[in-house]
């Protein structure tokens, strides 16, 4: 869910000691010059950063929040499936970002480049030392197309798209749309990603769009996954097993994409079980899920992740395991739960809570769930609405079998969610189900 940003847009500035960008019912962006210090420091301006920094901005203060953020543009990429299958425009995705941060909060306009929080500081790429009383990472994942030979070269060549990355996400449909014959192959890395339903919802949309045009006699579609389940909570798992049995798409568990070739149109896997053991798939039509990790700024800072770079919290309280005026929130932490915007939500009043307790020089006390969900779009008009905690178990809102796929998910996920994403968690209202679970549940779940 998480979201990480990519600067499209300029906006008219005025020069002072601080560059500012003049904008009306909108936050301003600083570049800093000097050293500074904040009461709350977020790095991210993602759905993590946005929602923390709008709930302790207006509780501080004006003044006593910063967020660390170099994009202009915020996107709303759980819409990048849709837009891969043309049923929304990229541009529907996406808002200034000075129109999403709140108002109190001062924007710094630069990218982390390293952390200090024995010393209560982190540096921005233009030498300034930003300093805190209290930090939150939410500084999500970054996409590593370039460990897979061939990329991102190849994504200049036709039948190459990803649904991942607003640079690619538009080729998606242009490749649905050329397409004539052969294997249609999606692709899941071995590395932990956001929204891990995703590279299977881009599967059965163009599954359905191919049937819809004609075409599916022409194409085999081909899921090669790392993982050796086709999803992680057997719920849904047994649901689409059964899909994709009905659809005729052969699903291959433990191979990893590590090439592209482009010039022969050739995608190379290996078998994680037997790693010399590499087998070369043709296409006319690739779509890649790249491997995922925290930011280099991020990962490097030893004594902020785990041993696989993750931010080392505790995955109740959402503090820091060794920094206490730490805590961190969506996709970059080693909380073990499938990594969504609906994470968060479910992560930012565990987060409210416990970090107005520690400002207040109280222990932490609010225990997040491990609550996730997936909206596994199966289709132009269906979709299973995948919700579960950290352990696996479902978590469904909906007193209803959620892993039937219905029109009304796929109208929820398509038409509802959006707003509620940027009205309600962005604002720091939203904070997941919770309690409308336990009220259409009547109180017993």
């Amino acid at each position: 869910m998480v979201a990480r940003m990519l600067s499209h847009r300029g906006f008219p500035f005025v020069s002072g000691r601080y560059t500012k960008l003049a904008l009306q019912n909108a936050t301003f962006s600083t570049s800093c010059r000097s050293n500074k210090s904040y009461q709350l420091v977020v790095v991210g301006g993602g759905a993590g950063g946005c929602s923390t920094a709008a709930k302790f901005s207006s509780k501080l203060g004006k003044g006593k929040v910063a967020v660390i953020e170099p994009a202009d543009v915020h996107y709303y990429q759980p819409m990048w499936t849709l837009v891969g299958g043309g049923m929304k425009k990229l541009e529907d995705s996406k808002k200034s970002m000075s129109k999403v941060l709140p108002k109190k909060a001062e924007w710094i306009k630069q990218r982390v480049v390293s952390f200090d929080p024995s010393n209560n500081k982190v540096m921005t790429d233009d030498g300034c030392e930003v300093g805190y009383e209290y930090l939150v990472v939410a500084v999500g994942l970054q996409l590593n197309y370039h460990q897979i030979k061939g990329l991102p070269d190849a994504f200049e060549t036709p039948g190459v798209c990803s649904n991942y990355s607003p640079l690619y996400v538009n080729k998606t449909l242009k490749s649905l749309e050329s397409f004539r014959e052969g294997n249609a192959i999606f692709s899941f890395p071995a590395t932990p990603i956001k929204c891990a339903g995703a590279p299977q919802k881009a599967m059965y949309i163009s599954e359905e769009y191919f049937r819809k045009h004609g075409k599916r006699d022409k194409a085999n579609i081909i899921y090669n996954t790392s993982l050796p389940v086709i999803f992680g909570v057997k719920k849904y798992a047994d649901a689409l097993w059964e899909i994709v049995k009905e659809r005729n798409i052969t699903v291959n568990l433990r191979q990893n994409l590590i090439e592209v070739k482009p010039d022969s149109k050739e995608a190379v896997f290996q078998n994680l079980d037997k790693p010399d053991e590499l087998t070369t798939f043709q296409y006319e039509m690739l779509h890649v899920t790249p491997p995922m990790s925290t930011p280099d700024s991020l990962r490097n800072c030893d004594s902020l992740v785990d041993a696989a770079g993750y931010l080392n919290v505790n995955k109740g309280t959402l503090q820091h395991v060794e920094f206490p005026n730490v805590f961190g929130i969506g996709d970059c932490t080693n909380v073990p739960t499938s990594k969504t915007a609906a994470a968060v939500a479910g992560q930012c009043g565990v987060l409210r809570k416990n970090l107005s307790l520690v400002i207040a020089g109280k222990a932490p006390t609010s225990l997040y769930d491990g609550y996730t969900s997936c909206p596994l779009v199966t289709g132009y008009s269906k979709c299973i609405m995948a919700e579960f905690d950290m352990n696996g178990n479902p978590l469904e809102t909906f007193p209803i079998n959620q892993a039937k796929e219905r029109r009304l998910m796929f109208h929820f996920k398509k038409d509802v969610l959006p707003d509620m994403y940027w009205l309600g968690l962005l604002n720091g209202y939203w904070e997941g189900p919770k309690y409308v679970r336990k009220m259409l549940h009547l109180g017993f779940k």
